[in-house]
């Protein structure tokens, strides 16, 4: 019994001799652990990926052909081109008109601007309304005349009457025939006597301060002259009052024309 025991006992130690030495076999064969390297690998190769997305790819593409040709093309673009805003927020190069200074006295003009711009409709009247003097005797000094070297006007309303005439003119083909425009004491005396209740009281015609005109038959004849007039003269502060209108207050004078900046500064704008 005893050496059958030995037998089984030493059979037992040579099993367990042989299941340690596979155990050993098997640390051998199985791959040793990187350690910390091994952990951080994975975002090495992560983060060298992006430095080669963001880095080494613009720098091979900056140097490609294509991008140097749009470099080539951004270089000749002229710099000194104003933008959209720069011309928005830009003054015009021109001149306000003298209808509107005469219209408007407090009104600047600029003269900086060329000189092929800088013209006056009457070279020798300076536009500036003169006082003083009574109604029909307005010395002939302090008043401009007009373009047909006849008529006179005061000095405002001579110069927007030129203005006026100039685009007349330019729309119609011929300047604006004037009959009648300053009147002496004398003169709106005698037409009181021909015309009676037709003609204002001397000394109160708006003809006596050169502040009104009276129009040519062929003017007057001319629907397009007349459409124009009504179209444009108050741009200029010509107009037919409303006495001299059809159902007006006043005999239907559609030749009369008053300077209404004038009339109303010296509270003439009343039936003439």
């Amino acid at each position: 019994m005893e050496s059958g025991r030995t037998r089984t006992q030493a059979s037992s130690a040579t099993s367990r001799r042989q299941l340690h030495g596979a155990a050993r076999a098997r640390e051998r064969r199985a791959p040793r652990s990187a350690g910390p390297v091994a952990a951080w690998a994975p975002r090495v190769a992560v983060l060298a990926a992006l430095g080669v997305a963001t880095i080494v790819i613009p720098v091979i593409e900056a140097d490609s052909p294509v991008a140097v040709a749009a470099q080539s093309a951004e270089a000749m673009v002229v710099t000194d081109v104003p933008t959209t805003y720069e011309v928005l927020a830009g003054s015009l190069d021109s001149v306000t008109p003298t209808s509107l200074l005469a219209a408007q006295p407090d009104a600047i003009r600029v003269d900086d601007t060329s000189r092929s711009f800088d013209r006056s409709p009457l070279p020798d009247c300076d536009g500036q309304p003169t006082y003083g003097s009574s109604n029909g005797a307005v010395p002939t000094s302090d008043m401009c005349v007009l373009w047909d070297g006849v008529n006179m006007l005061r000095g405002d309303a001579a110069v927007t009457l030129a203005e006026l005439n100039l685009n007349y003119r330019a729309a119609i083909g011929i300047d604006l025939c004037i009959i009648d425009s300053y009147r002496t004491l004398a003169e709106q005396r005698r037409l009181a006597y021909t015309k009676g209740g037709l003609a204002a009281t001397p000394g109160t015609s708006n003809h006596g301060w050169g502040l009104a005109v009276d129009l040519c038959s062929s003017v007057t004849n001319s629907t397009a002259s007349m459409d124009w007039l009504r179209a444009n003269g108050a741009t200029f502060g010509w107009t037919n009052p409303a006495w001299a209108q059809r159902s007006g207050s006043g005999p239907y004078e559609p030749w009369h024309w008053e300077y209404l900046p004038g009339t109303t500064e010296l509270g003439t704008d009343y039936n003439d």
